[in-house]
């Protein structure tokens, strides 16, 4: 008999980490530079593309997720990862600060990661959470 092995899905086997909310894993989506929008497959855990861009617009920054958490949207928050480098998709990151897109209120973002940590200790520190 086989026995097969199965890999870690990237939003709920990951850890949104020790430190979190001051630093915090994101699982990146979209590299920097890049013209391929790219998403998780929730079901299989794979990071798949969604649609090419054909326009002159690129992605600024690397885009992603931090594991474990849920919006209003049933997607795990997004996360717009800012550094100098791309950073392949599929990648677990450890970041610093968290920029939440306008159309999810700053509120919903520190209820979506409050959820997500099980440590009262860290759900303390979250009450001074302050997002970009």
């Amino acid at each position: 008999m086989s026995r097969r092995s199965v890999a870690a899905h990237p939003w709920h086997d990951l850890e949104i980490g020790p430190g979190a909310p001051v630093i915090f894993n994101v699982v990146v989506e979209i590299t920097k530079g890049s013209k391929v929008k790219y998403e998780l497959d929730k079901k299989t855990g794979l990071i798949k593309v969604d649609r090419i861009l054909y326009s002159s617009v690129v992605y600024p920054h690397n885009y992603g997720f931090i594991p474990r958490t849920l919006c209003e949207d049933n997607d795990p928050m997004d996360v717009l990862v800012l550094m100098q480098e791309p950073v392949l998709p599929d990648k677990k990151n450890e970041n610093k600060k968290v920029d939440v897109n306008d159309f999810l209120p700053a509120t919903d973002a520190i209820q979506a990661i409050q959820y997500s940590i099980h440590s009262s200790k860290l759900q303390l520190l979250l009450t001074g959470l302050q997002l970009l």
